[in-house]
């Protein structure tokens, strides 16, 4: 299991106060200043959380409780809805090779470079990844909920349309490929 850090930055008299309801938190708390801050090692950035009463520059996601005092359990509060909305962040991002596709913002990115996406592009994408390799007729079922006899081209103008954007923003021309098998990405 994933041990929580919580990472008291710059504030003390903070750290001194969870420290004493450390047992009913099922947390790690760490008093860290701005001497130390660089030294603290993040391996999985959804299980740690910087936590401070004053404003915190050098740090970029901090948690600032600026209007003290507040009950303990509204802090406690603010502390779970933080590692909760680091949770969700996390799992809403999917890699697809150099890619990382965002569910949330519906954007894909590979190194600085993002591209927005619609909702039907995104799940497209998706469900191309989950199968490896897709035909037309299961992604028209699966992504259109069309029937698998119906004679359309919606699918492959989506692809043709993804294809040129990914294109256009990543210079990738082969992103999204088929042959005999169906659709899948060459990633």
């Amino acid at each position: 299991m994933n041990t929580k850090n919580l990472l008291v930055y710059n504030s003390e008299t903070l750290f001194e106060i969870l420290s004493e309801i450390k047992p009913n938190l099922n947390l790690e708390i760490k008093n860290i200043n701005k001497e130390n801050v660089n030294k603290i090692e993040i391996d999985k950035p959804e299980n740690y959380l910087f936590i401070t009463i004053n404003s915190c520059d050098q740090i970029k996601d901090c948690l600032i409780l600026d209007n003290l005092p507040q009950k303990i359990l509204k802090i406690i509060e603010k502390i779970n809805l933080n590692f909760l909305k680091k949770q969700f962040i996390n799992q809403s991002k999917i890699e697809i090779g150099k890619y990382i596709l965002d569910l949330n913002s519906r954007r894909i990115y590979s190194e600085n470079i993002g591209l927005d996406l619609t909702e039907k592009e995104s799940t497209l994408l998706v469900y191309i990844n989950s199968n490896k390799k897709v035909s037309l007729k299961k992604i028209q079922k699966n992504v259109w909920n069309y029937s698998s006899d119906l004679e359309t081209h919606t699918v492959e103008t989506h692809i043709y349309r993804l294809r040129k954007k990914i294109y256009e923003s990543f210079n990738d021309k082969n992103f999204i490929e088929h042959d005999k098998n169906g659709y899948f990405l060459k990633v």
